[in-house]
């Protein structure tokens, strides 16, 4: 076997296959089969904002929100204190495998849930990983206002923790590489993770109904963070993880090639089983030794847009008939 091994937030990673969050990484059971199956960290399912906030709570039937269905969601996910498993959780993986843990929270502001991530580190979790699902919709809010927003996540955790913290990012912003520029200047903040995925909307047109799109990822879906991690590494000088399509050795390599550190898997686990991660270690293997690689770091980002032959084809979104032949 060629040397696998990674860095990222600052741990030591035997391979660059990352079980992202998901129920897949909500039990003890499944964390340590995915450590069987050579994952290299996993992230765990993502305990909601909106579930700490209503556990510190004295009453649950009094929480409110905009939104019903959430509210009944939370009611039903808090109850049997949500946040305290969750601690278990950590605790018990940590002491079941021997591969980085790394929490998630799945968040839209700074407010008082915060002091939830110092209980996150004293559980003994490696990292932390901060998904900040912001849709910018509101038609009220500036730009800069829904940026502030990441901002004012960062700086109240990081006066929470001391382990690495990762912003796993959303795509909607009105200057992408900016926003991230500025993020990366965060001293607290290791990495990113690219992108997270939206929950989509579709439409039955025979009941009328409004429903939910696919919820598992294409490989086709790859392209757009492709096109990200190629622009922004080398100029962000922090971690960046693909995340989102990366279902198989092709996609592992080509994220590698454009300057990913890693990837986080998901969908491609649920379709094709733990044993997946395996072939995609495989598959990287058999690669590089045809291409005479010792390691990640010999072609770690050697196709991004500041080595690639061609880095204008990262940056152009219009069709040209010299693409595809198109008439």
């Amino acid at each position: 076997m060629k040397d696998l091994s990674v860095k990222y937030l600052g741990l030591q990673l035997k391979n660059p296959v990352i079980v992202g969050s998901c129920g897949l990484t909500h039990s003890v059971d499944k964390i340590r089969e995915l450590a069987d199956n050579n994952a290299a960290a996993v992230v765990l399912k993502s305990l909601f904002e909106e579930q700490i906030q209503a556990e510190l709570s004295s009453n649950l039937e009094s929480y409110y929100t905009d939104y019903p269905e959430a509210a009944d969601y939370v009611r039903a996910y808090t109850r049997g204190s949500a946040v305290q498993e969750y601690i278990s959780l950590i605790s018990e993986a940590k002491k079941a495998v021997d591969i980085p843990i790394i929490a998630s929270i799945n968040c839209v502001s700074g407010d008082e849930w915060v002091s939830f991530a110092r209980s996150v580190e004293q559980a003994g979790a490696d990292a932390l990983e901060l998904n900040i699902s912001l849709l910018p919709s509101n038609p009220r809010m500036t730009s800069q206002e829904n940026e502030n927003l990441y901002f004012s996540i960062v700086d109240k955790v990081s006066s929470m923790v001391s382990i690495p913290i990762a912003l796993k990012m959303s795509k909607y912003s009105s200057s992408l590489a900016n926003l991230i520029a500025r993020l990366s200047w965060k001293e607290r903040v290791g990495g990113f993770v690219l992108f997270n995925r939206f929950s989509n909307p579709d439409v039955d047109i025979d009941s009328l109904r409004v429903k939910s799109a696919e919820i598992f990822t294409t490989p086709a879906e790859n392209a757009d963070t492709l096109r990200w991690m190629a622009l922004l590494s080398g100029v962000i000088e922090k971690d960046l993880v693909a995340s989102t399509g990366v279902h198989d050795s092709q996609g592992l390599i080509k994220q590698l090639l454009v300057g990913a550190s890693a990837v986080q898997v998901v969908s491609t686990i649920y379709r094709n089983g733990p044993a997946q991660i395996g072939a995609m270690l495989d598959g990287l293997n058999r690669w590089m030794e045809e291409k005479s690689f010792s390691g990640i770091a010999d072609f770690k980002g050697k196709l991004s847009y500041e080595q690639a032959e061609n880095p204008a084809a990262f940056e152009r979104i219009q069709f040209m008939k010299y693409y595809g032949g198109i008439a």
